[in-house]
C-alpha cells in the first residue's frame, strides 16, 4: 500500500510507480504532454496498478478522439479481465466505476460518480480534474463551479496544487457568470503558479465575456512566456488571442495567428479552434477558401463515427466553408442514421438529437443562403446550446450565426432582440455595435446607423491601441 502526494492510499503500486503517478498528476494539471510519458512509466513499473490504469483511461477519453477512446476501452477491459476489482480500495473501485461509465459513453453518470468521490475525498486531484473536464464537455456551468467550489475548503495555500484548484474554480465561476469573482480567483491562481495555463485561460475567458478585449490582450502579452509554449493548450490560448484581434478589427493579425498556430493541427481540439476562427471570419464576409480546404481535408477521419457532437459541428463548418456541402450532408445523414436507433445512456446520442444535428443542419442552410431555415433551426435551441459542451465563448459562433441569419434574412424584429441582448451584456464589443449599425441601416435609420458605427470605431481603436508588440505565435 502506498499513499499519493495528497495522502490518499493506493494499492498495487511500489514507490517508483507512485512517484511516476504523482508526476503525471502534476503534468496533467499543467496541461503538459509529459503526462502521457509519466502515466506510461507508472504502468511500466506496475502494469496492474489500479490508479495508474484509471489515469491512463481518463487520458484516453478526455481528448474527444475516437481512436484514443477505442484504445483506452480495450486496454481497460484487458486490465479488468486479468485483475478484477475484488481487492480494490473503496476510492479505487469508485474511480473504476466512473471510468467505465465514461468508456461506455455515459458522461453524465461519470460526472455524478466523480462528484461522489470528491465529496468523500475532496483532495483527490484526479477526480476534480477529470470531473471538471466532463462538466466542460457536457456544458454544465453550475457543476463546473460547484464541483470545485465544494472541495475548496479541504485545500490550503501551502498545498502544491492549490493554485491549480483555484484555476479550475475560476473557470467554473466564469462559465456560471460570476465574472468579478472569476477574475479575482483566476489572477490569484496564476500568482501562485505562473504556468497554470488553465488559470490563465479562465482569466482570458472572463475578459472575453465582459468585452474587456484590451485587458485580455495586455494580459496575454504580459504572460506570453507562461502560456505560449510547452503545453497542449497553446493553440487554444492563441485562438483566444485571435478573438481579441477580431474584435479590434485586426483581421490580418487574426489570420497570422491562424497560419502560425492553428493551421495544420492534428487533434480534434486544434481542428475545432481553427474552424471556429474561420467561421467567424466567414460570417463577416471573409471566405478564406484555401484555408478552409486544408482544414476540411483533416476532418473526415475524426468524424467517421459518432462520438462527440461538438466536434461534428466544427467539421460541418469546415465542409461548408470549403464549399463541400455534399460532405456536410453525408455527415448529417450519418448522424440521422445514428439517431434512428436507440443508444440508451450514451450522452452523445442526446447531444446530437437535441443540439448537434439542428446546429449542423443550420450551418448547411447558412452556406446555401437559406437564412429563414437557419433561424427556424437555431432560435428554438439558442438557450440550450450548452448541452453539447464547450464554453460560452466557443458556443458564441452559434449565436452569431443566428444573428447574422436574422439580419440577412430580413427577420428584423428578431435581429433587434438579439442585438439588444448582446449590447446589454457586452456594451464594449465593437462587433455588437457593428451589428446594431447594420440593423439600423436595414430599418432605414441612417442617423442611428452612423452613431452605432462611430461607437464601434471608437471601441476598435481603443482595443487596437493596446498591443503594439505583436508577439509571434508558436504552436
Amino acid at each position: 500500500m502506498t499513499d499519493d502526494q495528497y495522502g490518499l492510499a493506493m494499492s498495487g503500486a511500489g514507490g517508483a510507480a507512485a512517484r511516476h503517478y504523482d508526476r503525471a498528476i502534476d503534468e496533467l494539471l499543467h496541461f503538459r504532454v509529459e503526462v502521457d510519458v509519466e502515466a506510461a512509466a507508472a504502468l511500466a513499473e506496475e502494469p496492474d496498478f489500479p490508479m495508474g490504469q484509471v489515469l491512463a483511461a481518463y487520458l484516453g477519453l478526455l481528448t474527444t478522439e475516437v481512436e484514443d477512446a477505442r484504445t483506452a476501452r480495450q486496454r481497460f477491459a484487458a486490465w479488468r479481465g486479468r485483475s478484477g476489482a475484488a481487492a480494490l480500495l473503496p476510492r479505487e473501485r469508485a474511480h473504476v466505476d466512473a471510468v467505465q461509465a465514461l468508456l461506455d459513453g455515459d458522461f453524465l453518470t461519470c460526472g455524478r460518480l466523480l462528484g461522489a468521490i470528491t465529496e468523500q475525498y475532496p483532495r483527490d486531484a484526479l477526480a476534480l480534474a477529470a470531473g471538471h473536464q466532463v462538466d466542460f464537455f457536457t456544458g454544465d456551468a453550475r457543476s463546473l463551479r460547484d464541483r470545485i467550489g465544494g472541495a475548496l475548503n479541504a485545500w490550503h495555500e501551502e498545498d502544491r496544487h492549490y493554485g491549480h484548484v483555484l484555476g479550475m474554480y475560476a473557470f467554473g465561476l466564469e462559465e456560471a457568470g460570476h465574472y468579478d469573482r472569476s477574475e479575482d480567483v483566476g489572477l490569484r491562481a496564476v500568482e501562485l503558479n505562473a504556468r497554470d495555463v488553465w488559470g490563465i485561460h479562465a482569466v482570458v475567458h472572463t475578459y472575453e465575456m465582459q468585452g474587456r478585449f484590451g485587458d485580455g490582450i495586455r494580459y496575454l502579452d504580459a504572460r506570453l512566456g507562461d502560456w505560449s509554449t510547452g503545453t497542449f493548450f497553446n493553440v487554444h490560448t492563441w485562438w483566444h488571442y485571435a478573438l481579441y484581434a477580431l474584435e479590434a478589427g485586426d483581421t490580418g493579425r487574426a489570420l497570422a495567428i491562424y497560419d502560425a498556430a492553428l493551421a495544420g493541427g492534428q487533434g480534434s481540439m486544434e481542428l475545432l479552434d481553427a474552424a471556429a476562427l474561420l467561421w467567424r471570419l466567414l460570417l463577416e464576409g471573409s471566405d478564406q477558401p484555401e484555408r478552409w480546404r486544408a482544414l476540411a481535408d483533416a476532418w473526415p477521419a475524426k468524424v467517421a463515427e459518432p462520438f462527440y457532437a461538438f466536434n461534428d459541428m466544427h467539421a460541418v463548418m469546415s465542409y461548408v466553408g470549403a464549399g463541400r456541402v455534399a460532405e456536410a450532408e453525408r455527415l448529417i445523414a450519418s448522424r440521422e442514421t445514428y439517431l434512428s436507433e436507440p443508444h440508451p445512456n450514451i450522452t452523445n446520442h442526446a447531444m446530437t438529437a437535441r443540439v448537434g444535428l439542428p446546429v449542423c443542419r443550420a450551418l448547411v442552410a447558412f452556406g446555401r443562403g437559406d437564412y429563414d431555415v437557419v433561424v427556424d433551426l437555431l432560435y428554438p435551441i439558442r438557450h440550450r446550446v450548452n448541452e453539447f459542451g464547450g464554453s460560452h465563448a466557443q458556443r458564441d459562433a452559434v449565436q452569431k450565426t443566428l444573428l447574422e441569419a436574422a439580419l440577412r434574412g430580413g427577420r428584423r424584429d428578431l435581429a433587434r432582440v438579439l442585438v439588444s441582448e448582446r449590447i446589454s451584456v457586452r456594451p464594449c464589443s465593437p462587433f455588437n455595435w457593428l451589428k446594431q449599425g447594420a440593423l439600423a441601416e436595414a430599418l432605414g435609420d441612417r442617423a442611428a446607423a452612423a452613431t452605432a458605427r462611430l461607437r464601434a470605431d471608437e471601441l476598435t481603436r481603443r482595443t487596437r491601441s493596446v498591443s503594439t508588440s505583436h508577439p509571434e505565435p508558436t504552436s
